[in-house]
């Protein structure tokens, strides 16, 4: 058995999932009466970014409620959703909202300065990209550490991989 043990912490989000999210959110707008005649629609704009429109200011929110409805039922994190105001747009109100992948530097500090003050002994955090990689002689301080992390809120969804 190798000496030491490690961990990934990753922020990632499955494409996929969020894709279904969206078409079902879609056809929940197109179908439910509420949302008859007011334009309600959702789409892609671009990779990472989701566009929702109606036409007045009410329904483009209660069109991103729908969406983060989907999100929640595909046990997708609303942390990786960043979504902004209604603002006017020609005749209605569009809502532009992000995805969020990846840790930036900033909270990858944050986080390895979390397990340096609040770990066991000996656990060592290394940002490498939009990741961090958590290393430890014994699995158990690892464990440790993810249960720190887990009642921790950093504002994004944190995943643990590569657990070996």
């Amino acid at each position: 058995m190798a000496d030491t043990s490690s961990f990934d912490i990753v922020s990632k989000v499955d494409h996929q999932e969020v894709d279904n999210a969206l078409n079902q959110a879609s056809k929940e707008l197109a179908q439910r009466f509420d949302f008859r005649g007011t334009n309600a629609q959702i789409s892609w704009a671009g990779d990472e970014a989701v566009t929702l429109q109606a036409d007045t200011e009410d329904r483009v929110k209660a069109a991103l409620d729908v969406f983060k409805e989907k999100l929640v039922k595909r046990q997708l994190s609303l942390k990786s959703l960043d979504a902004g105001e209604p603002k006017p747009s020609g005749k209605g109100y569009k809502i532009e909202a992000k995805i969020l992948q990846g840790i930036d530097s900033e909270k990858a500090k944050t986080i390895s300065k979390k397990i340096r003050d609040e770990g066991p002994k000996g656990v060592q955090a290394a940002i490498q990209g939009d990741q961090l990689r958590v290393t430890a002689k014994k699995k158990d301080d690892l464990q440790t550490v993810i249960a720190l992390l887990k009642g921790s809120d950093f504002d994004i969804a944190l995943q643990f991989t590569n657990y070996r």
